[in-house]
Formats: structure tokens, sequence, C-alpha cells
């Protein structure tokens, strides 16, 4: 089958999934009624679920739920020697990698600047990590939910129950389809023991240590979670984590299904599908017109490589036989339009222009599908900026879904939209300017710029993945990926909340009145948006990165 037509069938197989889920979603989080798995929850931890707050204390729950797991998480690790689930004996994670990593897991960025294998023990990987892949992607999309209600109810303070909300993502989304991919998982060859690593003989007569684990489980939230995190250095590359293109091919709908199933469950809680198709349908031309030019890029091959005899200068560096071009090429398109973050190939490796839509993806906010909860929230964000331009340029007062909008709105969606931008610029200049910076470069040049200035866009994106050419496990990059990652979650989800608890009391404008936002001109004004808002900000770094680098190949010269 020709892989124009393999990847046809693979947005059909996705998007057939995630029609009902998004549905199913939608009567979850709609439902008044309290069913029997969830309510021993409340009243284990004393909550009222028929109580619903306002966006300050919705706010005010959810920032609280993320500083105990960042503690959490960084005691675990510092005292994880003193601990069970230990057999390797690995020692007190270093305080700035602790740190890190706790923020990266807590805010669903799960950048990895340490070797999971050499540094986490299993109690580690499963108390710490694996539980916050659960909880970071349960936040996002009760904040997602919680958002959509703002523009579905009308004269009301509350947006809903932060904790009710969180509840029933992990019982009746995440849990059910962890368990199921899992065991999938584990039937194709993905291992999930407690076993000491195995010490083994290769044919050169050299001992090689093979790390073992409870890797399965962590594997399945890491893509449903849009995580990221590998149990293993080498991620979705390793055969323990994904040993098959049949694993592969279901890791990919993984990492993508419950975002893309966000956009439909939106539609229907607004009482409008058409709205969600068409929110779907920005997303997924976004998509496209990035796959295709990391397949053209990809597919053409390095000329450089071509002189030297290569098949049409074919580029398999840093990716895996048993998964080919078109599978690493689908994956990490897939990874940074997301905010999951796991790799099956070395993105460093891949082509100049290849990167910068990997770092464009990224850089825009994440609103191609984007993470759990998040992606959706700044699309629509996106989309109240588009509305309000329309409303100025027809001289009327902008609306949007049927809610008038006001200076405070535009004032937090630009809060949304700049402050992770703000962030990954300024921290790659101060980067490229100095020695702390510089001194864990492999790479010159271009090259070496488009590495920096990934660190900091995977992290302010909440993405994770790496250009794995920069050694980022140093003090500075350690810290200034750390302030990114909470700048990137943070200024996206409160902002949002904001703006959910102003237009929940609103009526809602007669739809005789409203500027249609279900059809295709919304579509490719909103699209438009996202492109120009991306190319005003970073084209000039891209220019002096990527783009150059291009040249540079072509002028025969690397770095």
């Amino acid at each position: 089958m020709p892989w124009y037509l393999q990847f046809i069938l693979f947005l059909v197989i996705l998007t057939g999934l995630a029609v009902p889920l998004g549905e199913y979603m939608a009567r979850i989080f709609d439902s008044k009624k309290i069913r029997r798995l969830e309510a021993p929850a409340y009243r284990l931890f004393g909550i009222d679920p028929t109580k619903e707050m306002t966006w300050k204390t919705y706010a005010l729950n959810l920032v609280l739920i993320n500083v105990i797991g960042l503690v959490f998480v960084f005691a675990l690790q510092r005292f994880q020697q003193f601990l069970p689930l230990n057999p390797q004996k690995m020692g007190p994670v270093r305080w700035d990698t602790a740190l890190n990593t706790a923020v990266s897991f807590v805010t669903n960025t799960n950048w990895q600047a340490y070797g999971g294998e050499s540094t986490m023990s299993y109690l580690t990987q499963m108390l710490g990590l694996a539980v916050q892949n659960f909880l970071s992607a349960a936040v996002g999309i009760a904040a997602a939910i919680a958002f959509i209600r703002a523009f579905a109810r009308q004269s009301v303070t509350e947006i809903g129950n932060f904790w009710v909300d969180l509840t029933r993502t992990i019982i009746y989304i995440l849990l059910p389809l962890c368990i199921i991919f899992s065991l999938f998982l584990v039937s194709q060859g993905v291992i999930q023991n407690f076993h000491p690593y195995v010490h083994a003989t290769t044919v050169q007569g050299q001992e090689q240590v093979i790390a073992m684990g409870p890797i399965a489980s962590q594997e399945a939230i890491k893509e449903l979670g849009t995580n990221g995190g590998g149990f293993l250095n080498a991620n979705s590359a390793h055969p323990y984590e994904n040993p098959t293109p049949v694993t592969d091919y279901l890791e990919i709908i993984g990492l993508l299904v419950i975002s893309v199933a966000l956009p439909f469950t939106f539609g229907i809680m607004m009482k409008n599908r058409k709205q969600g198709w068409v929110i779907f349908f920005a997303m997924l031309l976004l998509y496209l017109i990035g796959f295709s030019v990391v397949a053209w890029s990809e597919l053409h091959g390095n000329p450089l490589l071509a002189k030297l005899g290569v098949e049409q200068g074919l580029n398999m560096e840093g990716k895996e036989v048993r998964f080919g071009q078109l599978a690493s090429i689908v994956f990490a398109q897939s990874t940074t339009v997301t905010s999951c973050g796991a790799v099956n190939c070395m993105h460093d490796s891949l082509m100049p222009l290849s990167g910068m839509i990997l770092i464009f993806n990224m850089a825009i906010g994440e609103v191609i599908f984007g993470g759990t909860g998040t992606g959706l929230i700044s699309m629509i964000v996106y989309a109240i900026i588009t509305m309000f331009l329309v409303g100025l340029m027809i001289g009327r007062t902008p609306e949007i879904f049927g809610k008038k909008l006001e200076p405070f709105e535009m004032i937090m969606a630009m809060i949304v939209i700049l402050s992770s931008s703000v962030v990954q610029l300024v921290l790659s200049a101060v980067a490229v300017s100095h020695g702390f910076g510089l001194s864990s470069l492999n790479n010159a040049g271009p090259h070496g710029l488009s590495e920096i200035l990934y660190a900091f866009v995977s992290a302010a994106g909440n993405n994770g993945s790496a250009f794995a050419g920069l050694n980022a496990n140093t003090v500075f990059y350690n810290l200034g990926t750390a302030f990114a990652m909470l700048v990137g979650r943070f200024t996206v989800i409160i902002p949002a909340l904001a703006i959910a608890g102003t237009l929940v009391t609103k009526k809602m404008v007669p739809k005789s009145v409203q500027f249609p936002t279900d059809g295709s001109l919304f579509v490719v004004m909103l699209v438009s948006m996202v492109i120009i808002v991306g190319a005003l900000t970073f084209f000039p770094v891209l220019a002096l990165g990527p783009l150059l680098e291009h040249l540079f190949i072509y002028a025969g010269k690397v770095f």
C-alpha cells in the first residue's frame, strides 16, 4: 500500500475512535448523577460533589494539587535510596535534576534531563512519575471541561467542581483506557516486572546490563495522557517500550486520541456538534500542513548523502529500521502537535526543515490537538483573538460562541498567547549569550541554535521531546526549563479559567446576530491567525536556525 494511503487510513481510524470517545466524555462530564465508582472517593476526602465552584476556587484547588504533587515527587527522588522497590540501589537524584523532574511531570511536560533506567528506582517511577502522568493529564482535561462550561452556561457564577471533574477523568476515562492498552502492550512484548536488571554477555564477549521494570503500565498512560516520559532513556525507540510496528501504530493513535476527541466533546456540550467538527478541522488542517513539510523534507532525502552514493539521499540516521521513515515521520509530527513528547526516532537527526516544523508545532502553544485539555483551551483562545479582530474589522461588538468579548477576556487571552513565547525566546537568548548555555552543546552554528531553541520551546510548550545533542542536565538548563514549564502550563490554565469565570456570568447573544463560527470561513480565519502569530513571533530565530542550516546543507556544509 502506498504511504499516502496508509496515512489516510491512519487518519480515518483516529477520527473513527475520537468521535465516540468525545461523545462518551461529554456524557460523563454533563451528568449530575454520582456513580458508585466515584462516590467512595468523595466520602474519603470529604468532598461534596453537588457543590460547584467559582473560577477562583476551581483554580485554587487545581494549583493546590499541583503544589502537593511537586513537593512529593521531589522528596521521593531525593530519598529513594531509603525506600523499597529499588533493586539496583539507585542513589538520591541530584537536587536540580529532581526539581526539574518534579516540575516536569506535574506540568504534563515529562522533559527528562536524566536516563530513566540509570536514575530512578521502580518506586519513584511508579508512585511518583506514573501517578503524576495520570494527575497532570486529568488536571488538563478538567480545566478544559470547566472552560467549555463557561460557553455552554449563562447567568451563573459556577464552572463546575474541580474534584469531581478530576475524579471522573481518572476513573472513567484514563484508567479504563490504560488498563486495556497496557494489557495489549504486554501481549506484544512490552515488559512489566519488578526483576533486577539482567547481566548478559554479548557476542563480542562484553557484559551488557539490560534494564527491567514495570514498563507497560507507564507506557500506556505516557501516550494516552500526552505525557511522553519514557521509563527508559531511548523512550519509544526502545524495543521494551515499543517492540513492533503494531505497537508503534497504536502508540501514535494513543497519544492523539483524547486530544482529538475533545473538540467533539466541546461541540456536544455546546449543543452544536457542527462547532466541534469545525474546531477539529482547523486542528487537522494545521496538522496536515506541518506533516506535508516534514514528509517532503524527509522523503526528499539529504543531498550530501546522495553525493556519497546513498540511494536518493535516504536519511535513516536516528530512525529505527523496524519502523521505517513513514512511521518515524508520523510519530514525530504527532508527538509535537500534542504535548506528548514521546519519540520513536532521534529528532536531532531529522532534516533541518523537519526540525523547524517540530519547533513551530510546539512554539505556537501546542494548539494542533495539543495536550489533554490544554490544546483545546489554547485553540479556543486563538479563536477568541480571531473573533475580536473580526469584530474590529466589521465594526461590531466582538463575540464568540454566543458570548460577548470585553477587555478583560482579551487581556487574559493575550497572556495565554504571549507569555510562553516570551519565555522561550528570552531563555534561548540568555543561553546563546553565555558560556553556561553554550558549554552543553555538541553542535556549533545554526544547528546548535536549533538545539537550544528546541529545549526551551519544548519545555514551555509542555512537550518534553528534545534535540538530544544538547546536554540539558546542568543547573542552568534544569532551572531554566523548569521555569519555562511552569509558565507554559499555568499561564494557559489560570487565565483560561479567569476567562471562564467572566463568560459564564453573561447571557447568550441571540443567534440571529452572531457571527457564524461553524463554517469553513471560520476554519480559514482561525488557521490563518495561528500561522500568522507564530510566524511573526518566531520567524527571525527559525531563519537563523533550521532555515539557515537547510541552506548550508545544499551548499555542502554541516555542523
